[in-house]
């Protein structure tokens, strides 16, 4: 069955980049020229997802209002004659169909996910964390990878990298039961492992696909800390009821949710831009002696 549907949660508080934060979404953070969650919405779009559906908490309509229509501007960038710019507006308001579903409580990932249930409906979907920026410029998107490993092997499919093991303990860490390849088949995740207790160095980073038995399986979850229904519980549950794999997806990964992790998107970015020979020219330009 085709993936024709992502879900993007974009419910949390952006405590990290705070006071920015306060009045505005995280997602809604500029990269370059355009909003954290955009990239991820193309990305999905250029993989081939008809709809997007994005979860909010209440009082966020910044981000419904990006993804709207916006007549004003529009007819003062035709009047100025700005036709590129006016395209490029118009553009955003034409991603397929951008649905929204409000959280109320913020109570983990696995419960963002679960209430996008009923708009998913019984169907593969892709998961995209927007605070995850995945660059393939030359190559297909990651989401577009994960999705012809998931038509491969009729599994659900997470996004993997190998990290240092000094860091192990930032991620979803998978333990392997198998690998061929980029493939890799899941035994266990363990969550923010130590090193010591590590079972790999292959880390889940922000892109899903998952088959819709993971409802079923995060409504029977446990919640965790906080009282919160984590993403990974239900995954470990998944993987003792149907095959889950790892891709080891072509691209690179920038945590945007971080403030370095944002600077270095932000530079990534800039270097794939029109800008990008007066950009590096003004960073070999700097001063970047202690």
């Amino acid at each position: 069955m085709r993936v024709r549907k992502a879900v993007l949660p974009a419910a949390g508080f952006g405590t990290r980049f705070l006071p920015a934060t306060k009045s505005i979404p995280k997602e809604i953070m500029p990269l370059v020229d355009r909003p954290i969650i955009q990239y991820a919405v193309e990305e999905a779009v250029a993989s081939g997802i008809e709809q997007i559906i994005i979860v909010i908490a209440s009082g966020r309509s910044a981000i419904e209002d990006h993804f709207d229509s916006s007549p004003s501007l529009e007819r003062w960038l035709e009047e100025r004659g700005d036709i590129e710019m006016l395209r490029t507006i118009r553009r955003i308001s034409e991603y397929g169909t951008v649905a929204f579903v409000h959280q109320r409580e913020q109570l983990g990932l696995g419960h963002a996910v679960l209430m996008a249930k009923d708009l998913v409906g019984a169907e593969p979907f892709a998961v995209l964390l927007s605070d995850d920026v995945m660059l393939n410029p030359h190559g297909e998107p990651v989401t577009k990878q994960l999705i012809d490993a998931h038509l491969a092997h009729r599994g659900s499919v997470l996004a993997i990298q190998r990290v240092d093991r000094a860091d192990v303990g930032r991620y979803g860490i998978l333990d392997p039961l198998h690998e061929e390849g980029r493939l890799v088949e899941i035994r266990d995740l363990i969550e923010k492992p130590s090193v010591e207790d590590a079972p790999s160095d292959l880390a889940v980073l922000g892109r899903y696909i998952l088959t819709p038995k993971i409802f079923d399986v995060l409504e029977q979850t446990s919640r965790g800390a906080g009282g919160e229904i984590q993403l990974t519980d239900g995954i470990r549950g998944l993987i003792r009821e149907q095959p889950v794999f790892g891709y080891q997806f072509e691209g690179t990964r920038h945590d945007a949710g971080t403030r370095l992790g944002w600077l270095k998107a932000n530079v990534a970015v800039g270097l794939e831009s029109d800008d990008a020979d007066e950009f590096r020219s003004y960073i070999r330009g700097l001063d970047l002696r202690d």
